[in-house]
């Protein structure tokens, strides 16, 4: 968990140039992955049923109070990889179910919800090294490929393709270029 941590530390680091006492101090989403790690490995720990219930208790709470304090949601059951990166707080909710994957940066006002009935309800699954952009939403079940960008206010309810850019509402591929100038 710790080992998880300073990467997600240090690719903080990399985008402020600063040392890691200020960004533990002044960085909200730094915060909330700080808690979303201690309370993921609690929750995937193999602890006695009683102990784990007691300690994830305490953890939802954490969880909640960080939640109030920056406006981000990151539920202990999500799946998120390490190197996660929250460009700027507030109003940020994930699924307790969304799978996101190693080296993906979220911008103010992401939320990666449940959408569609039946057989397509569900949650995203999120690739790796994916940047999505300001206000964006990706809801249903869905994939989005690794490498790929979604634009600040994009509506994605459709696969998004490895390294592609999709932008708009709804989100349509606008081009091939990926996330690796925004990562």
């Amino acid at each position: 968990m710790f080992n998880v941590f300073k990467k997600d530390l240090n690719k903080y680091k990399t985008y402020s140039n600063t040392n890691s006492l200020v960004l533990i101090l002044t960085q909200q989403g730094l915060w909330a992955i700080f808690v979303y790690r201690i309370s993921n490995s609690i929750y995937t720990s193999k602890l006695p049923v009683l102990i784990k219930r007691i300690l994830l208790v305490f953890c939802l709470i954490f969880q909640k109070w960080i939640e109030i304090i920056t406006g981000i949601s990151l539920p202990y059951s999500a799946n998120i990889g390490e190197r996660f990166y929250i460009g700027h707080f507030g109003g940020i909710i994930i699924n307790a179910h969304a799978v996101i994957g190693a080296n993906c940066n979220l911008s103010q006002g992401v939320t990666i919800g449940v959408s569609g009935v039946d057989q397509k309800r569900g949650v995203p699954v999120i690739g790796n090294h994916v940047y999505i952009g300001a206000h964006a939403v990706v809801v249903g079940k869905i994939t989005v490929g690794d490498g790929a960008v979604i634009g600040a206010n994009s509506l994605v309810t459709k696969d998004v393709l490895p390294h592609t850019t999709v932008l708009g509402v709804p989100a349509i591929k606008i081009n091939n270029h990926d996330s690796k100038e925004y990562i």
